[in-house]
Parts: C-alpha cells; sequence; structure tokens
C-alpha cells in the first residue's frame, strides 16, 4: 500500500512563545513517519494564524519561507478555534489523502499519530485521539469536562468521551462534510454525526511546555454552551417541563387558597404575594433568556455570513496568494 499523502493542520493563536519548537518537533516526527513508510514525501503541515495579537504570524511565514513542508494561512481577524481548523481542512480537501488536527501546544501526544495513520491504513475513515488519563488536570478542570461530556451525551449529542479536536479524518469525510453549512461549528458533534468506519486512539496529554492555555474557564463554558445550542433542543424541552412543573404548582396554590376561602382564613400576607411573583418572574426571564438564544441562532444561520475569510497564503512551493 502507498503511503499516505497527510495534511496535519495546527490551528494557532497568540503561539509566540512555542510555535518555533512546535514546527521543529512535528518536522523531525514527520521524518520518522517518512521513513516508516507511513506518510508521503509530499506531506504537509499547515499553520493557521486565527487573528494573533502577537509575533505567531511572523514565525509562520519564517517557517514558509523555510521549509517547503509548511503551509501558513492567515485568517483576516480572529474567527475562533473551530474556523481555524475548518479553514486548514477545507481550503486543501482535494489535495491530500486524510488530515489530522492537533493543537499548536502538542499538548496531545504526537506518538498517537503513527497509530492514527495505521487505523486509516486498515480503513477507518475516522480516527479519535482520546484521552485516557486525566491526572495532570486539577480535580476541578477534569470534573468540569468529565462532567461536559456525560451532559452532551444526555442530551443526545454523538460526542466522544474525552476527545477534543485530535483526530485524523479520511478526505471522504471531508467531502461529505462540505455539505454542512452551519455557522455555528461544533466539530465534535459534527464529525461523529457523518458515520462511516471509526476507531479510537488512547494517549496521556502533556503539560505545555510554553505559553498560556487558549481556553480559561470562560471561554470553556461558552464553548460547552454553543455545543449543547447548537445540537440539542433538550434545553427547550427542559422549559416545557418547568412550564408543566409550574402549571402543577399553580393548581396546587389555588386549591390551597379556595380551601383557605372556604374556613375562613384567607388573611393575605406579603409573603405569599411576593415569592410566587418572584418564582414565575424569574422563570419567564429564564425561559425568553433560553428561547432567545434559539433565535440568535437562527438569525446568525439565516445571515449565512462567511466562516472565516482568509487574508494570505504563504507556500513555499508556491507563489504567495
Amino acid at each position: 500500500m502507498l503511503p499516505t499523502k497527510l495534511l496535519l493542520v495546527v490551528p494557532c493563536y497568540n503561539e509566540e512563545e512555542i510555535l518555533t519548537k512546535t514546527h521543529r518537533t512535528l518536522q523531525e516526527y514527520y521524518t520518522h513517519l517518512e521513513a516508516e513508510h507511513l506518510i508521503a514525501p509530499e506531506s504537509k503541515i499547515c499553520f493557521v494564524n486565527d487573528g494573533s495579537r502577537d509575533r505567531t504570524w511572523e514565525l509562520i511565514e519564517t517557517i514558509c519561507q523555510q521549509d517547503p513542508k509548511s503551509i501558513g494561512i492567515k485568517l483576516s481577524r480572529n474567527f475562533g478555534h473551530q474556523s481555524a481548523i475548518l479553514a486548514g481542512l477545507t481550503e486543501y480537501t482535494n489535495d491530500f489523502d486524510c488530515f489530522i488536527t492537533i493543537d499548536a501546544d502538542l499538548q496531545d501526544d504526537i506518538a498517537a499519530i503513527g497509530k492514527m495513520l495505521e487505523q486509516h491504513r486498515d480503513g477507518a475513515m475516522v480516527v479519535y485521539g482520546v484521552r485516557d488519563d486525566r491526572s495532570n488536570d486539577s480535580w476541578f478542570k477534569r470534573t468540569t469536562a468529565e462532567s461536559f461530556y456525560t451532559m452532551m451525551r444526555w442530551m443526545g449529542v454523538p460526542v466522544v468521551f474525552n476527545h477534543a479536536d485530535f483526530r485524523l479524518m479520511d478526505r471522504r469525510i471531508l467531502e461529505e462534510f462540505a455539505h454542512f453549512k452551519e455557522v455555528n461549528l461544533f466539530l465534535r458533534g459534527i464529525i461523529p454525526l457523518i458515520g462511516f468506519r471509526s476507531e479510537k486512539v488512547f494517549y496521556k496529554r502533556l503539560e505545555r511546555e510554553a505559553g498560556e492555555t487558549k481556553y480559561p474557564l470562560k471561554k470553556m463554558l461558552l464553548f460547552a454552551w454553543n455545543g449543547v445550542t447548537s445540537f440539542s433542543t433538550f434545553p427547550m424541552r427542559l422549559v416545557l417541563y418547568f412550564g408543566l412543573f409550574n402549571f402543577f404548582i399553580a393548581m396546587a396554590v389555588t386549591v390551597y387558597i379556595g380551601i383557605s376561602y372556604l374556613y375562613g382564613s384567607t388573611v393575605a400576607g406579603w409573603t405569599s404575594i411576593v415569592l410566587p411573583m418572584t418564582f414565575f418572574s424569574g422563570a419567564n426571564m429564564i425561559a425568553i433568556g433560553l428561547i432567545g438564544e434559539y433565535v440568535g441562532k437562527i438569525y446568525e444561520e439565516v445571515k449565512g455570513r462567511p466562516r472565516y475569510i482568509i487574508e494570505k497564503v504563504v507556500e513555499k512551493s508556491k507563489t504567495n496568494k
């Protein structure tokens, strides 16, 4: 079997502290994969600059000018991690046999790439990199992460437990993915939805050697919320259930008031007035806000704005675009 023509997509956001070392590490690993006949010499690494505010793009340009195996894509602004991944994948769908996405900090163990390629050679169309050890995480991060995957599955979102965005995809997967046009991207849910044969490769996540995490708590919560609202209407159903619950409470209160009236003990107190008003008005605001979130997503999808805009592409073997 011929070696696979691979494109490794690396989204970058403010990664100047680690990028040079990341490129050197990947370059050395590519040499090893070529020697093992797992990838073809035409395989490349695509660095996607997602609107970085530091020297990340300057470093990417330098890397691409020196290394013919590297491609640099500069987005016109910060579109987000998922859009940066998408840009690298869709711009080169027809040029490579398979694609792997990995973060620039290389906390995802690159040794798993070889195992992914072997699974792909055996017929897998998608290979998920799955963490089997979270001992490096704090108790809070480990608990919230596991709760996130459990909640997503409970709501019917087809996610792979303990899998982020470290995965291999065959070109056929990307050809089918082109039919998914949503603006609110959640690749962890979309890729399993496509189907085809999939496998898992387990690895231990490494410590970040330099720079800061690009997913602090606030951003992680927003990402999780976007995933839920992009893939599941279950929260809307919860509003219905909550409304029914409130209805039965109201019926019980009505019966209580009726009985109190019949027995002549209907002296009203402010507590019996203020508490129900506060409870039901708060519940209504939550329901309206949740409905507004979904309406807002509909609004974004209907506008059909581009999911990313490329400002510049740098590749040594071709004329710069």
